[in-house]
């Protein structure tokens, strides 16, 4: 199935519950705006394509939900749902996105049901598109990559972040496609290890080699030649840097140390024209993330701890960046780039 859909007859959102990856595949149901700010907030449904269809379904659902009896009364109940959906990740500017485009469509609606269809048709065009842009994406990406490369890649960008196929993921599964031989060397990207858990999850259930490695093994295996390409997703791309999971940005810099192409795969949508890196705020993670692993404690429970989710790759630090709309070169301007 997709990693986030819609239900059509409970009128729910169904989502893979991605916290279980790899012991345990399931299916889990939000019938509610609180579940899905919560599967949100707890990475149940992540990566900044899969949070733009989950912003957008949320506001269906809010509509769906909603006793409101006219339409100024709904309006008003799905911009509080869209407040609160936003606030759940702040960073990640998919999920934004795709709340206020589901909220745009509304201005084609004339009645009360005719907003909940509008909005609902709205989020399922989301969903559909972010699989169209990304097989676009993974093709101009694919060839980039050479018959026989080892790609490393961090976190998870493949179609556990995405409704399907995937961002950086999707480019390797397009090479692959094509007949390329593509290896790959995911680093574990702790602390959630999405790296770990659910990249090399997804590639086995592909076929595709793999090899795990801890996040700071990356320069060594760079160092001895083990490595051709590095590819990375987004969640967040403005002029000057590209904000993705915590450790890109090292990883940035040792690729450009060992002459390493260093790639960003990110739709159009993850874009932001409208700020810098100093203008983004960098959310931060329970600090029980490092405390403990699962139920394990793993260092002494009152530590201080600092445990951002993100952070910012400059842009002179990256090759290039793939997009639905071809690959591009820094340095280039947001505002042309999105005409």
């Amino acid at each position: 199935m997709r990693t986030i859909d819609w239900n059509d007859d409970s009128n729910s959102i169904v989502m893979i519950d991605q916290t279980l990856l790899p012991m345990e595949y399931k299916v889990i149901e939000c019938k509610n705006l609180a579940s899905l700010c919560e599967a949100i907030r707890s990475l149940r449904v992540r990566g900044a394509p899969a949070l733009g269809a989950a912003g957008a379904y949320g506001i269906a659902l809010a509509a769906t939900l909603s006793s409101a009896k006219d339409m100024e009364a709904l309006i008003r109940d799905l911009d509080v749902a869209a407040k609160t959906i936003k606030a759940t990740r702040p960073t990640a500017v998919n999920l934004a996105w795709g709340v206020d485009r589901t909220i745009s469509a509304i201005s084609d609606a004339y009645d009360l049901d005719g907003i909940k269809d509008v909005v609902l048709a709205e989020a399922k065009n989301i969903a559909d598109e972010d699989v169209e842009t990304n097989k676009k994406l993974g093709k101009y990406g694919a060839k980039l990559l050479e018959d026989g490369d080892t790609v490393m890649t961090h976190c998870n960008a493949g179609k556990m972040a995405c409704v399907d196929w995937g961002t950086a993921l999707g480019v390797i599964r397009s090479a692959v496609e094509a007949g390329k031989d593509i290896k790959v060397i995911s680093c574990e990207t702790r602390p959630l290890n999405q790296g770990g858990r659910i990249t090399t999850w997804e590639l086995m259930q592909d076929n595709i080699d793999v090899t795990l490695i801890s996040d700071s093994m990356s320069g060594h295996v760079m160092s001895k030649g083990m490595v051709d390409k590095v590819i990375v997703g987004a969640d967040r791309i403005t002029g000057d840097a590209v904000f993705n999971k915590i450790g890109t940005y090292t990883h940035s810099v040792l690729a450009r140390e060992h002459e390493i192409p260093f790639f960003v795969a990110a739709p159009i949508s993850t874009f932001d024209p409208n700020n810098w890196e100093d203008t983004v705020t960098i959310e931060e993670r329970d600090a029980d993330e490092l405390r403990f692993f699962k139920d394990v404690q793993i260092a002494p429970a009152d530590v201080k701890v600092y445990n951002p989710a993100f952070d910012a790759t400059p842009m002179e630090n990256v090759t290039a960046v793939i997009t639905e709309k071809g690959v591009f070169y820094p340095p280039f301007l947001l505002d042309e780039l999105l005409a």
